[in-house]
């Protein structure tokens, strides 16, 4: 009798997993399994397993340096391109200034800026670059790129399964066919609302409602972003265009957020010291767009990083390996897609076909829009 009453309290388990494994998903079978874990009750054990696995891997303070780094955007760099350097319009136009070097010998192309994608040989809208962040880790490496925001349009969208079940229009949950001829780049969102309960609104919807206090990358009808704190109401007002929370400001006023020590902020998953994959975003002085990862960081780690590439504001997004992903596209129509981050568990055509999770999309800007998210 006790066996049966076993196998019949196990159906539903089974019934749930099998059903969550099953349905349609652009992750792995693993990952997908560890999603439901964390999702019915198990949090816990994954956060306690993570937390254990990622201390074992940490790396070890110094070990030998990196004699390259990775070969990233086009070949020709776009500080240095002499096209750009005789337009007028051009010189009077920002550029960000090369990053300095955290170690020396600085290795060939750290911290300068290169071009992607079809308009890399004229003044490029989207520019990267590589550099080695921590003398105490030498071979660690962060990526960063930077986005002008008067040439561009940034995008969110949602994905299959994120913003939750039940938020609607989901629209196509990938690039549209009908914007990839001006498709520059694709970046991941921020946490699941399970783990971050983040507030998210797409062209004046609420698809989770927005929450004071909480770091938000806002997307406005004239074509502006910035990343601020949210000081509106749970819904957006007639200005903005897209709206993405997750957990506080890491950067503020160009300096690291002194919160950061709080794990009561940053403690829900992996908390803020844990080494491993994290990405972020933020804002430079002249209200342009930074992106960067890296893996063994901590929060303050990556917060750092968009502090040191000069971000003035910045708010963390996803973490862990399966998740941060920037992707340029090397020619227009969304075609040889190239990933900046070097994500194995995702591909290069992450977004050109239906994702589980909300990302952000960078188009070339084209003339005075309404400012609102393309769905077709």
């Amino acid at each position: 009798m006790i066996g049966v009453a076993v196998l019949v309290g196990l159906v539903p388990v089974v019934y749930s997993y099998v059903t969550a494994v099953t349905r349609p998903s652009s992750v792995s079978l693993g990952v997908r399994s560890v999603e439901w874990l964390r999702s019915n009750h198990g949090a816990w054990i994954v956060d306690e397993s993570e937390r254990l696995y990622y201390g074992w891997k940490a790396p070890k303070k110094g070990g030998l340096q990196l004699s390259t780094l990775p070969s990233v955007g086009m070949r020709t760099p776009a500080t240095t391109n002499p096209q750009l350097a005789r337009s007028a319009t051009a010189k009077r136009s920002y550029r960000p200034a090369l990053i300095r070097a955290v170690l020396r010998p600085v290795l060939p192309g750290e911290g300068r800026w290169v071009g992607t994608g079809p308009f890399a040989a004229r003044r490029p809208p989207v520019l990267v670059t590589t550099y080695r962040v921590d003398r105490d880790y030498p071979r660690v490496v962060a990526y960063v790129a930077w986005i002008d925001h008067t040439q561009t349009q940034v995008a969110l969208y949602p994905g299959r399964y994120e913003p939750p079940a039940g938020a609607s229009p989901r629209g196509p949950m990938e690039i549209p066919q009908g914007q990839r001829q001006r498709l520059l780049a694709t970046f991941n969102s921020g946490f699941t609302y399970g783990d971050g309960r983040g507030g998210f609104a797409v062209n004046g919807r609420s698809y989770t409602p927005l929450s004071t206090g909480m770091a938000t990358l806002v997307g406005y009808r004239d074509g502006r972003v910035d990343v601020i704190s949210w000081r509106g109401g749970a819904t957006p007002g007639p200005k903005v265009a897209f709206a993405r929370q997750n957990l506080p400001l890491i950067v503020l006023r160009g300096r690291l957020n002194p919160a950061l020590d709080n794990t009561r902020l940053w403690g829900r998953t992996l908390g803020n010291r844990v080494r491993v994959w994290r990405s972020a975003v933020g804002v430079d002085r002249h209200g342009n767009l930074m992106y960067a990862a890296a893996d063994y960081q901590t929060v303050a780690g990556i917060a750092g990083i968009l502090v040191h590439a000069g971000a003035v504001r910045g708010m963390e997004l996803d973490i862990n390996p399966e998740w941060p992903s920037f992707i340029t596209y090397a020619t227009a129509g969304g075609l040889s897609p190239t990933k900046l981050v070097p994500n194995a568990m995702q591909s290069a055509s992450r977004y050109l076909r239906p994702d589980d999770r909300d990302f952000f999309a960078v188009y070339r800007r084209a003339g005075r829009g309404s400012g609102l998210v393309p769905f077709r």
